[in-house]
């Protein structure tokens, strides 16, 4: 496992954030040929990690290309953390983040996740240890707000990160309460920012390249990580880093979003089973092109489709015949 290029956390370094059923090897690839600078992987159990759990060890799937590469550990017991972290290092793992953020019943049932908003001296001591395994620079934590609307402890976790030697945070200004539902409040993203030193990346609600240039300007924290704007558009790195530049993005074509789906296609082709890649792409590809006309007959016609060459006639012949696609 090849994670020995230099994290960069910076406004110009737009990360891909962990994504659950979806950052897999081939997802994290096609970003980073799209301006991705830094990718996390999808969240991994460090309990199951120390069991050897297949589906763990498929999570943990790599390539040279892909890196910078942030591995995110889940769990709430030190013991089994450290296991893994030494395990993950003896295979040439270099970065890792800490979940603290999130609020799937069967993360948070078990003290992980963004459960660890209420144990605040457990999620002290749980990075405090990684940062020592790990070593100065290499690790972070992703958390919320807080735990419920009213109970903010954002500001008082990341001062006890940045004391425990954490290099790095990353918020979702959402509490756990609320899932993904209504809106990520930017202004913890700015208070944090300004109240500790290490570096803050910010995420939640960055769904077009456009929220990405407002956030940075709006709250002044050191990065971005994309994730639901990513899975709409992996291009949206390539958008973030020209908007930025105060350059003016170019029209999108149909031939242009077709490009990027068959991309999908080829290097799931190559990291997946044939099988699962095939089906795995037929689920994705309606996302893609989403707010096209026809998208839901689409949807059924790829519930049928059985080969390469049928999904890429699929794909060619629904964009042809939508010249507004984006």
């Amino acid at each position: 496992m090849n994670s020995t290029s230099t994290l960069s956390i910076a406004p110009d370094a737009p990360w891909l954030a962990p994504l659950a059923g979806y950052s897999d090897l081939s997802f994290r690839l096609l970003c980073r040929e799209n301006g991705c600078r830094v990718a996390v992987t999808e969240m991994v159990s460090a309990k199951g990690l120390c069991y050897d759990s297949r589906g763990t060890s498929e999570l943990l799937k790599t390539t040279p290309e892909d890196s910078p590469l942030v591995v995110q550990l889940f769990g709430s017991e030190i013991e089994f953390i450290e296991r893994a972290m030494h395990t993950l290092m003896e295979q040439g793992v270099r970065y890792f983040d800490l979940n603290a953020g999130c609020p799937v019943r069967k993360v948070i049932k078990t003290g992980c996740g963004a459960s660890l908003h209420t144990n605040v001296g457990l999620l002290e001591s749980i990075a405090e240890r990684m940062a020592k395994i790990a070593g100065p620079g290499n690790c972070g934590v992703k958390f919320r707000r807080g735990w419920v609307a009213g109970e903010d402890n954002y500001l008082d976790i990341g001062k006890r990160l940045q004391d425990a030697g954490t290099a790095w945070v990353a918020l979702h200004p959402r509490t756990a309460k609320q899932g993904y539902a209504g809106e990520a409040d930017w202004s913890c993203l700015k208070e944090l920012s300004n109240t500790i030193d290490i570096p803050v990346i910010a995420s939640g609600d960055l769904i077009t390249a456009e929220d990405g240039v407002r956030c940075i300007r709006e709250t002044g924290v050191q990065g971005v990580m994309f994730a639901r704007g990513a899975l709409y558009g992996p291009t949206i790195f390539n958008d973030y880093l020209t908007l930025l530049r105060g350059e003016v993005l170019p029209p999108r074509t149909g031939q242009d979003l077709a490009k990027v789906i068959l991309r999908h296609a080829e290097l799931s082709r190559e990291h997946l089973p044939e099988r699962k890649a095939l089906l795995k792409m037929r689920s994705i590809v309606p996302r893609y092109v989403r707010h096209n006309p026809g998208v839901r007959k689409l949807r059924t016609q790829l519930i049928n489709c059985d080969s390469w060459e049928e999904l890429e006639s699929m794909v060619l012949d629904f964009l042809e015949a939508n010249h507004s696609a984006a």
